[in-house]
């Protein structure tokens, strides 16, 4: 999909599909209003007709608008205007993404009046926004069909593959926004491929193969793919207990985003030079709980358990595409979680790569074990911070539902950095304790300490276990058991955080943090 910036007045523009808005109250913006007069009150009286519904993200398609050039107008509504805000901006957005993806149109033009934009919001901002989401809302995972050319054939009918965005005055910031908007959405679609893939075809191995293939295409990529004889070398006993039942050999990939030196600057004295962000993600391709086996009801669904390691990668693939001015490693210990013969038993004691010992009680609380040692190999990288991103805990989504991550975090000015980010992209979380209360729950006769606390209070319990091992630095862990994937009818990956930590190295890089 291609995008740009459009000056025009909205009645003139020639294109398939015209995007325009209204306000529950009837009230018109100025794109729409000039269309509206053109049309002689057609638009108005549509809208005051109640055809087109009050709620934010209704549509009403209309073809042939009189004194409206364009081929085809989508009134979108934008609720009321008291309480308009960024949710109904985006339930807007949305409801345009899905017709433009749907639309028998080759191109389409968005209205985005700067008198539509939620309160204390730029159009950078917008134009960030509505870019990714509309590129976002024409993502379609390649199923593999019986037939292939039917299945292609019908792709192309559907879907405009130009898309302007009609504004009042753009700049150079405009151009940029959208151009972010572009590389998330790229990334985005990588991470939900990744997530949407069958566990026997997204093994450990093919994620490493998808690093390498992302550092040929950016020459600031480079990745090592560690095997099972280098992790035994290292000491990783925490990881390579989980990876024990599997007859997928295990992959930890380190994947490096060299910025200061490919990006936009050669500055070799900043900060994050020397000291770069690392975003580790859980890499479990498949989760059956081990010999602490899981129930079979949708037991299909921890295919999605690498789903932090598909956004760690597709946020890499998209700050090289952006070619951001800033350093970020990304780790990502990957393995599948099996009751094999060999598999790691309730009870079993293991030696972390910290050389802290773990008494394993209960092997579906996988996730943590290889996530602990890849936070004590990310303290070779001396990082600024460090970001770990984990469909963890079932109790995470008991205490949050299925709306924002969890977050847990060691410093404050990290977590609040994060929320605020959360709340700029539409990715949000919230904050939970990490008291250390909650560490007396760990406590072993046998080992340093549990695997598990137990259910209650589980995502607190699992974040205490994993701040064990990220005392030297600064660091947060996002819980997105509950907002990786969605399931029923449109069951998919979300590709959340990833617009989340996109918006986070974006503003790091703008030196906004």
């Amino acid at each position: 999909m291609e995008f740009t910036i459009k000056t025009a007045p909205a009645e003139k523009v020639r294109t398939g599909l015209l995007v325009l808005a209204a306000f529950a109250d009837g009230a018109l913006p100025p794109s729409t209003q000039l269309a509206d007069e053109a049309s002689q009150g057609k638009l108005s009286a549509l809208v005051a007709s109640g055809e087109l519904a009050a709620k934010p993200g209704a549509t009403l398609l209309l073809h042939g608008v009189a004194g409206v050039v364009a081929e085809r107008v989508l009134l979108v509504r934008l609720g009321k205007r008291e309480t308009f805000a960024d949710k109904p901006w985006r339930d807007a957005l949305a409801a345009a993404a899905k017709a433009i993806a749907d639309t028998l149109a080759k191109d389409a033009v968005v209205a985005l009046d700067e008198a539509i934009l939620p309160p204390d919001r730029d159009l950078p901002w917008a134009l960030r926004q509505a870019s990714r989401i509309v590129a976002d809302g024409a993502y379609r995972f390649k199923a593999p069909r019986a037939d292939k050319k039917e299945a292609r054939a019908e792709r192309k009918k559907h879907g405009a593959h130009k898309v302007a965005f009609l504004v009042a005055d753009g700049d150079a910031a405009c151009d940029e926004a959208v151009r972010q908007g572009e590389a998330i959405a790229a990334g985005m679609a990588l991470a939900k491929t990744l997530g949407n893939l069958g566990a026997n075809v997204c093994t450990p191995s093919y994620l490493a193969d998808a690093a390498r293939a992302l550092a040929k295409e950016h020459p600031a990529l480079a990745v090592d793919v560690l095997d099972r004889g280098d992790m035994e070398k290292l000491g990783m006993g925490a990881l390579l207990a989980v990876a024990r039942g599997a007859r997928q050999s295990p992959r930890f990939i380190v994947l490096r985003y060299d910025g200061l030196s490919h990006g936009k600057t050669k500055d070799k004295s900043a900060k994050t030079k020397t000291h770069p962000v690392v975003l580790v993600g859980k890499g479990i391709t498949f989760d059956s709980g081990g010999i602490s086996i899981k129930p079979s009801a949708d037991m299909d669904e921890m295919k999605y358990d690498m789903c932090g390691a598909a956004s760690v990668i597709g946020v890499i693939a998209a700050i090289a595409q952006l070619r951001l001015p800033l350093d970020v490693v990304g780790l990502v210990p990957a393995t599948e979680n099996m009751p094999g013969g060999d598999a790691t038993r309730p009870g079993d004691v293991v030696r972390s790569l910290s050389g802290q010992t773990i008494e394993i009680v209960n092997t579906d609380a996988e996730g943590r074990l290889i996530l602990c040692d890849a936070l004590t190999y990310a303290e070779r990288f001396k990082p600024a911070c460090v970001i770990d991103v984990a469909t963890l805990t079932g109790a995470c989504i008991v205490a949050l539902g299925k709306i924002p991550s969890g977050l847990f975090a060691n410093d404050d000015e990290l977590a609040d950095t994060l929320t605020r980010c959360g709340e700029d992209s539409g990715d949000r979380v919230w904050r939970l304790p990490l008291w250390d209360e909650y560490q007396d729950l760990l406590k072993s006769n046998f080992a340093d300490m549990l695997n598990t606390g137990g259910r209650n209070g589980g995502a607190s319990t699992a974040a205490v276990f994993l701040s064990r091992f990220a005392k030297s630095y600064k660091w947060a862990h996002l819980d997105i058991a509950g907002t990786a994937w969605i399931s029923g009818e449109n069951k998919g990956s979300t590709a959340r955080p990833l617009p989340l930590l996109a918006e986070f190295l974006i503003e790091r890089a703008a030196g906004r943090q």
